[in-house]
């Protein structure tokens, strides 16, 4: 039978290791609700760019010299037939 010291002892290790997995498990939660929100705004911000580059010309330059920064082969490629909406020229 195990002494009473060597028995509280690996009963506080499990306390341990469970409050540590708890607070992993937390710290994962919390990165991917901000990723979830980061990714929001990221959408969010991209809607009301397309549309004022729609609207207004300004914005169309904007967003065109953005479009030449795209360096990922795969980010090329989502965007290889795409051409956003351009307002009418306007002087």
């Amino acid at each position: 039978m195990p002494a009473p010291q060597a028995a509280s002892a690996e009963a506080t290790r499990t306390r341990l290791a469970q409050a540590q997995n708890r607070l992993q498990q937390l710290d994962a939660r919390a990165a991917q609700e901000e990723r979830k929100r980061d990714t929001r705004r990221k959408i969010i911000l991209g809607g009301l760019l397309l549309e004022a580059a729609g609207k207004e010309r300004r914005f169309a330059e904007a967003l065109d010299e953005l479009m030449t920064r795209i360096q990922r082969a795969q980010d090329k490629t989502a965007f290889a037939e795409w051409s956003p909406a351009k307002p009418a020229d306007r002087a």
